[in-house]
Formats: C-alpha cells, sequence, structure tokens
C-alpha cells in the first residue's frame, strides 16, 4: 500500500489536496473514456419509455417464496 506518514508530510492529508495520478494508473483510468460512456449511458436513459414502467419486487428473506410467487400468480390472473 502507500506510506500515510508521506503523505502527511507532503500537506495532501492535512490540507485536502488531491493525489496526482500515476501514469501507469492514469492510463488504466482512461478518463475521455470514461466521459464517452457516461454520455452513451444517459441517452440510452433518455430512449427508456418511463409510461411503461413495471415495478417488479422479489420476496424478502424472511417471506415465504412460494406463498409469494402464489400471490403474485393470482394477482397477475385477476389483472389479465
Amino acid at each position: 500500500m502507500f506510506n500515510l506518514k508521506a503523505l502527511h508530510r507532503n500537506k495532501t492529508v492535512r490540507y485536502g489536496v488531491p493525489m496526482l495520478l500515476d501514469p501507469e494508473l492514469e492510463a488504466q483510468v482512461n478518463v475521455k473514456r470514461q466521459a464517452n460512456i457516461l454520455e452513451e449511458e444517459y441517452e440510452k436513459l433518455q430512449q427508456v419509455n418511463l409510461d411503461e414502467w413495471k415495478n417488479i419486487r422479489g420476496p424478502r428473506p424472511w417471506e415465504d417464496s412460494r406463498e409469494y410467487q402464489e400471490q403474485q400468480r393470482s394477482s397477475q390472473s385477476k389483472i389479465n
């Protein structure tokens, strides 16, 4: 890991100065690609039709899953 005392001596921890990325780490992160991915996800969200959204909930750990499934099936049959 890294040495916290060295960071403290450099005043990065005390004054909140952001740490600089290593060139190797920066190559792994690829900041430009992340911005593109974010824009793509935003475009996908704009295309989603929220009027037809259906909230689907599974059973909780303390609920009996079979009983919950039967309730769901009965409510589906009433709708259809």
